[in-house]
C-alpha cells in the first residue's frame, strides 16, 4: 500500500497515501480495534456542521485567512452531502471525551481543503488539522456541542413516527368503542372497558411521552461551543461563541444559545441523561403496550384471543399453521436495548470528574442507537400490527357476559357481602350474575336491564371517552 508520512508529538507513522485521515485517527485504528461501530451520519453531520460554523465565525473575526476558511467550507459542503463517509473510522469505543473522533473529523476536512486548494494530502505546513480547522475549538467543547446538536437532530423523525404511532391508535380506539369487553386487574376479571377505551389509553400514553420527551429535548439546546478546554474560553475570540452558534442556528433552524455558564456546560451531560430518561420512560410503555397486545391476541383457542394481529410470517419451524406476535415480540426486544442502552449512559454520566466527563462517546453511541432503532422500526410496527388489528367481538363479548365481576353492579342493593355470594354462584354454575340476580329476585327486569346496560357498565355515565 502506497502511503505518506505524517508527524505528531509521539512520533511518525506511515498514514495511507489516498486516505483523507491522518496519523491520529491511524493511532485510534490501532488502539481501539473494538466493535467495528463507527460515528452514525447524524454525528457526524453534527460535528461538521460545527466545524463550518467555526470556520465563518473565525473568518469574520479575522483569526482565519479566507482562502483557508473557504477551502475548509467547501470540504465541510461535501461532508454534509454525503461525501467521504468512508473516511470517519473511529470506533465509538475510543479515547475519553472523543478526541480520536474530533482529530478524525479535523484531519479529514483539512486534507480535502488541501486538495481543493491544489496541495498534496498531509501538507498541514499550509491548512493543519489543529491550527485551522480546530481553531478556537477543543474536543471538549465541541463534542458534548455537537452530542447535542445530533440528538436534536435525530429526534425529529422519531417524534414524527410517535405521532403516527398516536393516531394508529386512536383510529383503533375511535373504530371499537362500542365493542365491550372484559377489564383485567391482577390478571383476573374486572369491571367491562372497551376495545376503543383501551386503545385510546394506549393513544394517550404514547403522546405524553412524545410530549415529555420533546419537552427535555430542549434541555439540549444549551450548547457548550465556545468553552474550549475547560471553560474558560482560552484560545478563542470574545464574540466566538455567539458567532459561531448564530451559525448553527442557520444552518438547523434550532434554537439554540450559547450557555450561560460554559464550565457547568462542559461538566455536566445532565441534559442528556434526561433525553435519554424519556427514551427510557417511552420505552417501559413500549413493553408494556407490546405485551398487552400479545396477552390480548394470546391463543387462538387456549388464550384470550379478543384481538387478532396481523399475520406477518409462519411462527414454527415444526408446527404447521402457528401464527407468533412477532411484530410486538421485536418492539419488546428494542425496547429492552433503549432500557440497557439508558443505564449504561446513566453511570457514564456519573462518571464525569472535574471540569469535564470524558465518558461522552459512550452516551453518543448509546442515545443515537436509541433513537435510530426506535425511529426505524416504529412505522413498521405501525402498518404491520396496530393498523391491521382485528377485534374478535364474539369472545369479548362472551366474556362480558359471564364475568363475576358484574356483581359490583348489585352492591348498593344487596350489600357487599351478598353480591359476592352471587358473583361466587355465578362463577361455580357458569351463569351470568344477571341471571342470577333476576331467578332470586333481586331485580326487576327493568332494573336489571338498567344496571347492566352499556352505558352504565362502560362508565359512559361518568364521561370516560
Amino acid at each position: 500500500m502506497a502511503t505518506r508520512i505524517e508527524t505528531d508529538s509521539l512520533g511518525e507513522m506511515h498514514v495511507p497515501k489516498n486516505a483523507y485521515y491522518g496519523i491520529q485517527t491511524l493511532r485510534a485504528i490501532e488502539n481501539f480495534p473494538i466493535s467495528g461501530i463507527r460515528a452514525p451520519d447524524v454525528f457526524v453531520c453534527a460535528y461538521v456542521m460545527i466545524k463550518k460554523a467555526a470556520a465563518i465565525a473565525n473568518m469574520n473575526v479575522g483569526w482565519l485567512d479566507k482562502q483557508i476558511g473557504n477551502a475548509i467550507l467547501e470540504a465541510c459542503d461535501e461532508v454534509l452531502i454525503g461525501k467521504f463517509s468512508d473516511q470517519f473510522v473511529v470506533d465509538v469505543f475510543q479515547a475519553g471525551a472523543g478526541t480520536s473522533f474530533n482529530m478524525n473529523v479535523n484531519e479529514v476536512l483539512a486534507n480535502r481543503a488541501l486538495e481543493l486548494l491544489g496541495h498534496e494530502k498531509g501538507n498541514y505546513g499550509i491548512v493543519n488539522p489543529n491550527d485551522h480547522v480546530n481553531l478556537a475549538q477543543s474536543t471538549n467543547d465541541t463534542f458534548p456541542t455537537a452530542l447535542h446538536l445530533a440528538t436534536l437532530l435525530a429526534l425529529e423523525p422519531l417524534d414524527l413516527e410517535l405521532g403516527n404511532l398516536s393516531a394508529s391508535f386512536s383510529v383503533l380506539s375511535k373504530k371499537h368503542m362500542g365493542i365491550m369487553k372484559s377489564g383485567r386487574t391482577h390478571l383476573q376479571d374486572a369491571l367491562p372497558v372497551t376495545i376503543g377505551q383501551e386503545f385510546g389509553a394506549y393513544a394517550s400514553t404514547i403522546k405524553k411521552a412524545k410530549e415529555h420527551l420533546k419537552s427535555r429535548s430542549t434541555l439540549l439546546e444549551d450548547l457548550a461551543l465556545g468553552g474550549t478546554a475547560v471553560g474558560t474560553g482560552a484560545s478563542a475570540h470574545e464574540n466566538y461563541a455567539e458567532l459561531a452558534t448564530a451559525e448553527l442556528r442557520k444552518m438547523t433552524g434550532l434554537n439554540l444559545h450559547p450557555s450561560n455558564n460554559l464550565f457547568e456546560a462542559m461538566q455536566s451531560r445532565n441534559a442528556i441523561a434526561a433525553v435519554s430518561g424519556a427514551l427510557k420512560e417511552l420505552a417501559l410503555e413500549l413493553i408494556r403496550i407490546a405485551n398487552d397486545l400479545r396477552l390480548l391476541s394470546s391463543g387462538p383457542t387456549t388464550g384470550l384471543s379478543e384481538i387478532v394481529l396481523p399475520p406477518v410470517q409462519p411462527g414454527s419451524s415444526i408446527m404447521p399453521g402457528k401464527i407468533n406476535p412477532v411484530m410486538a415480540e421485536c418492539l419488546d426486544m428494542i425496547a429492552f436495548q433503549v432500557v440497557g442502552n439508558d443505564l449504561a449512559l446513566s453511570l457514564a454520566v456519573q462518571a464525569g470528574q472535574l471540569e469535564l466527563n470524558v465518558m461522552m462517546p459512550l452516551m453518543m453511541h448509546n442515545i443515537l442507537q436509541s433513537i435510530h432503532i426506535l425511529t426505524n422500526y416504529l412505522p413498521v410496527f405501525c402498518k404491520k400490527c396496530v393498523d391491521g388489528i382485528e377485534i374478535n367481538a364474539e369472545r369479548c363479548n362472551s366474556y362480558v357476559d359471564k364475568n363475576p365481576s358484574l356483581a359490583v353492579f348489585l352492591s348498593p342493593h344487596v350489600g357487599y357481602l351478598e353480591a359476592g355470594k352471587i358473583a361466587k354462584m355465578a362463577l361455580d354454575q357458569n351463569r351470568s350474575v344477571k341471571e342470577i340476580a333476576l331467578e332470586q329476585g333481586i331485580l326487576s327486569k327493568a332494573k336489571a336491564k338498567e344496571i347492566f346496560g352499556k352505558e352504565t357498565l362502560i362508565g359512559k355515565k361518568r364521561k370516560n371517552k
